[in-house]
C-alpha cells in the first residue's frame, strides 16, 4: 500500500550510477528526486573506463551520445622484471570495443545536464519517497580492507600519441595502467603512501623518468605530463545492499581496487538492475522486490570483487618465484582463446547477463 511521500524514489548521491539510476527510473515515468549536498572544487583528472556492458547501459539512459569517448581495441598486460604478457583484443571478447575511457568530470557533467534537461529535481535534503537508494559513498557499515597503496593519477604524452590500446604493467611499486584518451594517456600507478607522495612531488622530468624506467618505451616515449593526483586505495563491501525501504549501489554498496577498471562499471550494473526490478511496480519500496534485486546483484558483485581483490594482491609479489609464477600465468593466458575470451567478457558484462 502506498503511503504520503513526494516521490516514489529518492536517490542519495548524484554522481555518475545515481544519475544513471534516476534516468532510467524516469524512463518508467516514475517520480524521481536526487539529493546532492556536495559543493566543492572541481575534481582532478580521472579517467574512467567504461565497459561494452555500461555502454549500452549509458545508451538506454539516453546519455551516451553526449560523451566522446576513445574507444580501446586492445588491452597488452605485462610485468615489469620478468617474462610474460598477454594481449586481449575486441574480437577476443566478440566486441566492437573492450571499454571506453572518458573523464571522470566530463561523464559526471554529461549526466547531471541530462538530468536537468529531463527535469528531474534536485535537492540537498532527503526526500520522503517510497524507497531510498544510496549511491553517495561509503558509510560505518562498510567492512574495509586497506591495501596500503595510493593510486597516482596524472594525464601523460608520448611521442607518438596514444591510439587505442590500454596498457597494464605490474611494478613492484603497484599496477600501472596508462589508458588512451584523446590522443594522450590517462597513467594510473599504484604504490605505497610514501612513495606516492614521492611521485607526486617530484618534477615533471623526474616522474617522466621514473615512468619511462617502469614502463619501458612500448607506448612511446613519455615526453611530457600534468598535475599529478594520488588517492587511497581500498576494498569496501556492504554487507547488504538491502534495508527497510532502502537500497545501496555503486560505492554505497562496494569501493574496488581499480586495478581492472570494475568500480563504475559494477556500479552502473547494480543501476541497471535496480531499475529491472523496479519496472512496473507499484510500490518500489516493497520488501519482496528489494529482496529480489539483492539476490539478482549478489553473484555478479561477489565475483567482481573477489577478481579485483585477487589481481590487486597477486602481482605485487617481488621475489623471483612470484615472478616466474605470474609470467606462466600471464603466458597461459595468452595462448589460450577460450579463456582470454572467458576473462574478458566476465569484466565486460559481469557475472550476470548482457544488459
Amino acid at each position: 500500500m502506498r503511503v504520503d511521500v513526494s516521490a516514489d524514489v529518492s536517490i542519495r548521491g548524484a554522481g555518475p550510477v545515481g544519475c544513471t539510476l534516476a534516468l532510467l527510473l524516469q524512463q518508467q515515468e516514475k517520480s524521481v528526486v536526487l539529493v546532492e549536498q556536495r559543493k566543492g572544487a572541481p575534481a582532478a583528472f580521472r579517467p574512467i573506463v567504461l565497459s561494452h556492458a555500461s555502454r549500452l547501459i549509458l545508451e538506454r539512459a539516453g546519455a551516451w551520445g553526449m560523451l566522446s569517448p576513445t574507444p580501446i581495441a586492445c588491452i597488452h598486460v605485462s610485468q615489469q622484471g620478468g617474462f610474460g604478457r598477454t594481449r586481449m583484443s575486441a574480437a577476443d571478447a566478440g566486441v566492437p570495443a573492450l571499454g571506453y575511457v572518458v573523464d571522470y568530470a566530463a561523464l559526471l557533467d554529461a549526466l547531471l545536464a541530462l538530468a536537468s534537461e529531463r527535469n528531474i529535481p534536485f535537492q540537498a535534503e532527503p526526500a520522503e519517497a517510497l524507497l531510498a537508494v544510496h549511491a553517495e559513498g561509503t558509510s560505518d557499515e562498510i567492512t574495509r580492507k586497506d591495501y596500503g597503496q595510493e593510486a597516482v593519477v596524472a594525464q601523460v604524452t608520448t611521442r607518438p600519441g596514444a591510439v587505442a590500446t590500454a596498457w597494464e604493467r605490474f611494478t613492484p611499486d603497484g599496477p600501472l595502467a596508462l589508458l588512451p584518451l584523446d590522443g594522450r594517456y590517462g597513467a594510473v600507478w599504484g604504490a605505497r603512501p610514501e612513495r606516492a607522495r614521492e611521485l607526486c612531488d617530484m618534477t615533471e622530468a623526474a616522474f617522466l623518468a621514473a615512468l619511462s624506467r617502469a614502463f619501458g618505451r612500448r607506448a612511446g616515449a613519455f615526453v611530457a605530463a600534468g598535475a599529478r593526483s594520488r588517492m587511497p586505495l581500498a576494498l569496501r563491501v556492504r554487507a547488504t545492499r538491502v534495508g527497510e525501504r532502502s537500497a545501496f549501489i555503486g560505492n554505497a554498496a562496494q569501493t574496488l581496487h581499480p586495478v581492472a577498471g570494475q568500480g563504475l562499471n559494477l556500479g552502473l550494473r547494480d543501476a541497471w538492475d535496480l531499475a529491472q526490478v523496479l519496472h512496473g511496480a507499484e510500490d518500489p519500496g516493497d520488501a519482496r522486490l528489494l529482496q529480489a534485486f539483492a539476490a539478482l546483484r549478489r553473484f555478479d558483485a561477489t565475483a567482481t570483487v573477489r577478481v579485483t581483490d585477487f589481481l590487486a594482491g597477486a602481482f605485487l609479489g617481488t621475489d623471483p618465484l612470484s615472478r616466474l609464477t605470474r609470467g606462466f600465468g600471464l603466458t597461459a593466458l595468452d595462448i589460450c582463446l577460450p579463456a582470454r575470451r572467458f576473462f574478458a567478457r566476465r569484466m565486460i558484462f559481469g557475472a550476470s547477463a548482457l544488459p
